[in-house]
């Protein structure tokens, strides 16, 4: 066994709605006496496609002492289960650049004779896979596109520098009695109005729930920022697709840790740039 990522259930969230089960697959999960579980460390591939579709932010990934994950045993239960899902498993590993497993699962079906999906780039109906990384083209739609209220001045509303997590420091005098605004890094280039709407008077910090990989460094240093300053309140923007939920699911781990209360507000913008 080696550290690596892997899904981990908080069981006092989860209700075992079972909603993240078709998410998986690998056949991963399974809900077992009204939780979800993971029933073999083998078969998570800790990418997290079922992380965004969890209602109560029960779900996380963090990096611990586990089992390799195995594209060959994953295969044994994927193609149990049909045609679909065996094309949405393989654009999962393809949207996630996985190409040692995709070699790994190509190669399986050939030598059980099972017809190899064909993966297009445009956007599917696939039961899974990862919504966020799916090509959309809104060219077609830019004639009919609502205008989003912007700054009249056009003056930006940053009141600070830098505004990555990685880069920030807790003790920095801009968060003393702020009122902070978190975002997922791909919401201010989506929705237009976001240094009137969000930014304006407040402190921010952006990062990408899905990409970046110190999300234990993240929490710590969030959780250092609420404790040691007199936050008054804390607005979370993160996009409509799935793995971007993790954002939230981070700052509650943070706040808790921290053992502060504080307000919390969440926006959800969809990819054509509206709040939901």
């Amino acid at each position: 066994m080696g550290k690596r990522q892997i899904i981990k259930i908080d069981e006092e969230k989860c209700n075992g709605c079972g909603v993240c089960v078709p998410d998986c697959p690998e056949g991963a999960l399974q809900v077992i006496d009204g939780k979800a579980r993971l029933v073999g460390e083998l078969l998570c591939d800790g990418l997290g496609a079922c992380i965004g579709r969890c209602p109560e932010g029960a779900i996380e990934i963090e990096e611990r002492e586990a089992e390799p994950y195995d594209e060959i045993k994953v295969m044994d239960n994927v193609v149990k289960a049909g045609d679909k899902v065996i094309a949405a498993h393989l654009k999962h590993l393809k949207d996630h650049n996985q190409d040692d497993y995709l070699e790994q699962a190509g190669a399986y079906l050939k030598e059980h004779n099972i017809p190899v999906p064909v993966l297009e780039e445009k956007e599917t109906n696939l039961p899974c896979g990862c919504p966020g990384t799916m090509m959309k083209d809104f060219r077609a739609d830019e004639s009919a596109a609502p205008v989003q209220e912007t700054s009249v001045s056009g003056l930006s509303q940053l009141r600070q520098w830098p505004i990555q997590l990685h880069l920030l420091n807790p003790q920095a005098p801009y968060f003393k009695d702020a009122e902070l605004v978190i975002a997922a890094d791909c919401v201010p280039f989506s929705y237009a109005g976001f240094h009137q709407r969000f930014l304006k008077g407040k402190t921010l910090m952006i990062f990408c729930p899905k990409l970046d990989t110190a999300k234990d460094v993240y929490v710590q240093k969030m959780a250092d920022i609420f404790k040691n300053n007199n936050i008054k309140s804390i607005t979370m923007v993160h996009m409509e697709v799935p793995c971007c939920f993790g954002l939230m699911a981070l700052v509650e781990e943070a706040l808790k840790l921290s053992g502060k209360n504080i307000i919390l507000k969440e926006y959800n913008i969809s990819l054509k740039g509206e709040i939901l």
